[in-house]
């Protein structure tokens, strides 16, 4: 049965909330529902200057616990939710933990990667959604894209912690392609080490590291207007969403496009 009673108390205290929400709100000129703590729908989101370094060791220690994608969010955001405040204070930064593995432990696309570009797309992103990222390569697609293209062609791991969990000598391996499956299991290879080793996990705490600094090296080229983007859009170029690399995997069988926009210059 409803009560009055319950029902005007909660009514005065939610009230009462939103009037200080509203007045936080008026005193940080932010919109009442950053102010109460709740992402804003505002895009792009405030970008501060961050320094590479100091966000890959905090990417490092906190792949220990959020694991890869979780580990590159946690580094970004974290440290703008003390110097941009704003919609980064209410940022599920540990929901991103499912990245691990290559989301779920699928092999899909390296969690660092997939953390990276939600990050770069959060801030840089487009003030207007256009109708199809496919008509309009703003520089946070292109600038996603230039990290895949980084990550597939680099050395990995780049960074080297100050701490290191492990002091073992760690190969290096180019994985050519953004997949967690191809760049962990290459690297394993390499390694002789099992997937659940010390030195296959320190691996890819390093990983997430050097992501997370290239992402930062990009964004304050962004911040500072000197960003001039390098990325390609795969679509463009293959007719069909694609690595490049198609024959390592699939051999002969690989998929065709019905059209290709080369074939119909070429005739």
């Amino acid at each position: 049965m409803f009560d009055n009673k319950l029902s005007r108390r909660g009514f005065i205290a939610g009230a009462s909330a939103l009037a200080v929400g509203a007045a936080y709100a008026q005193l940080s000129g932010l919109p009442s529902a950053e102010a109460k703590g709740q992402p804003s729908e505002r895009w792009p989101w405030p970008y501060v200057k961050l320094d590479p370094a100091t966000s890959a060791e905090i990417a490092y220690k906190e792949w220990y616990r959020l694991y890869c994608g979780g580990a590159v969010i946690s580094s970004i955001f974290g440290q703008l939710r003390e110097k941009a405040g704003g919609p980064y204070k209410a940022f599920p930064i540990d929901h991103f933990i499912y990245l691990e593995g290559g989301t779920c432990g699928w092999g899909t696309i390296c969690g660092s990667l997939a953390g990276a570009t939600m990050v770069i797309n959060m801030i840089v992103g487009p003030e207007k959604l256009e109708p199809s990222v496919w008509e309009n390569h703003t520089d946070a697609i292109l600038m996603g894209s230039e990290v895949m293209q980084w990550y597939s062609d680099a050395n990995m791991p780049v960074f080297v912690p100050k701490n290191p969990k492990t002091t073992a000598g760690l190969p290096h391996t180019v994985s050519h392609s953004p997949l967690c499956h191809i760049s962990v299991g290459k690297w394993m290879k390499a390694a002789n080490k099992p997937l659940g080793s010390p030195e296959r996990k320190d691996r890819c705490a390093r990983v997430a590291a050097s992501v997370t600094y290239r992402v930062v090296e990009l964004l304050n080229e962004w911040k500072d207007g000197k960003y001039e983007t390098k990325g390609l859009f795969p679509p463009e170029e293959y007719d069909i969403t694609a690595q490049g690399n198609c024959e390592e995997c699939h051999g002969s069988n690989v998929p065709t496009p019905p059209s290709s926009k080369k074939r119909e210059k070429a005739s």
